[in-house]
């Protein structure tokens, strides 16, 4: 009776269903932070490009400044900032974010907005008189995808080094 009960619970274990949960795995560690036009302060766009998928954060306005930060300075996605996931039906240039209107290809085949997370960023002074480099980071981040399936990416936790200048 026992091994009739131990074999009926090893199968009921190993025919349990996932329910078909597919996570994906986000890498944009070894990509380039990326925005239009002279960077600065005033700059709320950044988009990470991987061959056909972006990673597009929108600062809240005011978030960067020019100046040491005492401690680190944070917005809450989506609340106050946002981080969108997207991919595209083939291999996407920084001419889609910059240039409008933006080019008729690729196509958008999904976007998926961030629904919790928190962006740290702490700034120093750089070695040029007037330079200050800003650390951004993502961390907590949340997708859920149109299937419903949760996505969460610790490798965009780095998202961006910048550095902004006093304008003179």
């Amino acid at each position: 009776m026992k091994k009739y009960f131990l074999f009926s619970a090893l199968f009921a274990l190993l025919s349990c269903s996932d329910g078909d949960l597919q996570i994906e795995t986000l890498d944009f560690s070894t990509v380039t932070a990326q925005n239009c036009g002279t960077l600065s302060v005033d700059t709320e766009l950044f988009f990470k490009i991987n061959d056909n998928e972006t990673l597009i954060l929108t600062l809240a306005s005011g978030l960067l400044k020019n100046e040491v930060s005492e401690a680190e300075i944070t917005s809450a996605i989506p609340e106050s900032s946002q981080l969108t996931y997207r991919t595209f039906s083939g291999t996407v240039s920084s001419s889609y974010f910059c240039d409008s209107p933006p080019p008729a290809t690729p196509t958008v085949l999904e976007e998926i907005n961030a629904e919790k997370g928190t962006i740290t960023i702490n700034t120093v002074a750089g070695e040029t008189e007037g330079t200050f480099i800003h650390t951004i980071k993502l961390k907590d981040i949340t997708l859920n995808n149109s299937d419903d399936t949760r996505i969460t990416d610790l490798n965009i936790e780095d998202f961006a080094v910048i550095t902004t200048t006093v304008p003179q």
